[in-house]
């Protein structure tokens, strides 16, 4: 008899089924296979058998194909058939509660956090700053903080910047040399984040990360469903919003210790773009999280074409492997299925690298955690389809469900409080000198421009038509815990 907090993946060639205990999803997971051959439907499948446990899943939806979890499968000669032989012959069909989100906000509820939350480090690698640009932008920060500045939207950031550059000497004093070269640099930066969209995710009201926790009216979890199509494109968005969201959760959840089921199962799409170029600060901050996360009761599975995609310190944190198949065409090819084989506890049974090799769609070779988090030998499976519709949801009923979500409301219209652009503004309006009585005669020398007005000339030029606008902001999240 199965337990009920586990979930059955398929069933094996002795047609045993194979079963993964999902108390031990905070030991992380990593499900991998060239293109076409299963990945996302393996997702699906688990998200949705977190769900009806009771555990709340967050998902990226990279390609769109995620949403049919919303919706009941349907009946299909091939899916009987593998029910058959996995032996779920009374399996019903049925789809999950979800909530849509979108960074953009046109799908699904809009996701904001503030420039404050992000934190320096991981603006300054959505930026691409080099060391010394970071160094700048890790000033700004802290003399923020020191001033009692918010910095919650793009334009308090560049109006900080200004002011920085315009008083740079005195700042110099405390803070080391600010360099006007590197801010110029910065705001550029900044202006192709804007063109990217990325001033959409900056503002308030910012995200609660415990709205992505929650179950329906039967305890059944929720899943959030980010739709990260327009995203794929700016993988420095993507994957730092991802960050994040990691590290929020990280920071707010209170320890939890072991338990028989994780808070929160979370899976990283494309997870190799979060690695891709990546800084060795930005590396080593990840690591962590992946090793202290779980202590918090959160599960992560990266989702990738090849293990080697993922670091080898966050590689050997990850408990539940799942590998579909990978083709061996190039010398390449050959080292990446040689790297899977070698991940997997080796059965005696089983040539794993000529496995992976022959695997069919929906095939996999798994090992899972037993009851006392050891590493199970590698098996070969025949995967159980998902309960839920594969493939895209109609744009009807995602309308529907949208329209009948309980965050209806609570996110849809920004707020603009006063903050860093404002406060500094007033400053440069306040230190404006009165006017001169009479001009002067034409060919005497004029009085010298002030701080203030430099300040108010230098904002009014870069953010001024920012001032009245409606903006809509979000994103990503503190990776130093400053706020």
């Amino acid at each position: 008899m199965v337990d009920r907090h586990h979930i059955i993946l398929g069933g094996n060639k002795e047609g045993e089924q194979l079963i993964f205990d999902a108390g031990m999803a905070n030991r992380h997971g990593l499900i991998t296979g060239a293109t076409g051959t299963g990945k996302t439907v393996t997702l699906q499948l688990l998200a949705e058998s977190f769900s009806r446990l009771g555990v709340p899943v967050f998902s990226a939806d990279v390609k769109g194909d995620l949403s049919g979890i919303a919706a009941p499968g349907r009946e299909h000669p091939k899916i009987t058939d593998r029910l058959n032989r996995i032996g779920l012959q009374d399996q019903p069909f049925e789809g999950c509660p979800v909530l849509f989100w979108d960074l953009l906000g046109h799908t699904g509820h809009p996701v904001r956090t503030t420039v404050s939350e992000m934190g320096p480090i991981l603006l300054a690698n959505l930026l691409n700053l080099n060391d010394t640009q970071s160094g700048i932008l890790q000033v700004a920060f802290t003399v923020a903080d020191d001033q009692g500045l918010l910095l919650l939207d793009l334009k308090d950031l560049r109006t900080m910047l200004i002011w920085m550059s315009d008083n740079r000497q005195e700042l110099g004093k405390q803070y080391g040399n600010i360099s006007s070269t590197s801010i110029a640099t910065i705001q550029r930066s900044l202006l192709v984040l804007k063109e990217a969209g990325g001033e959409a995710f900056f503002g308030e009201p910012a995200l609660n990360i415990l709205d992505l926790m929650r179950t329906d009216f039967s305890g059944r979890g929720i899943v959030s469903l980010l739709n990260a199509s327009s995203l794929y494109s700016n993988p420095k968005i993507y994957t730092s919003f991802l960050l994040w969201l990691l590290s929020e959760l990280m920071e707010e959840l209170p320890e939890r210790g072991d338990a028989p089921l994780p808070r929160l199962v979370f899976f990283f799409d494309e997870a190799h773009l979060l690695f891709n170029n990546g800084p060795a600060a930005l590396r080593q901050r990840i690591t962590q999280v992946v090793r202290l996360i779980r202590s918090k009761g959160v599960g992560i599975f990266f989702v990738s074409q090849y293990p080697n995609d993922i670091p080898d310190e966050i590689l050997g944190q990850l408990g539940c492997r799942i590998q579909h198949g990978l083709r061996a065409f190039t010398p390449q090819d050959q080292r990446a299925v040689r790297v899977a084989a070698q991940t997997f506890r080796q059965n005696p049974q089983i040539d794993t690298a000529t496995m992976i090799t022959e695997l069919g769609i929906g095939e996999a070779l798994i090992s899972t955690l037993d009851g006392h988090g050891r590493p199970t030998m590698v098996d070969w499976c025949l995967l159980s389809p998902p309960r839920s519709h594969i493939g895209v949801l109609e744009t009807r009923e995602r309308e529907r469900l949208f329209a009948s979500s309980p965050l209806t409301g609570l996110y849809d219209t920004p707020i603009d409080r006063q903050s860093a652009h404002e406060v500094l503004t007033e400053r440069a309006v306040a230190l404006q000198p009165p006017p001169a009585p009479e001009p002067q005669k034409q060919g005497t020398s004029g009085q010298r421009q002030s701080a203030g007005e430099a300040l108010l000339k230098s904002v009014v030029r870069t953010v001024g038509s920012q001032i009245g606008r409606s903006l809509v902001r979000g994103l990503l999240g503190s990776l130093t815990g400053r706020r």
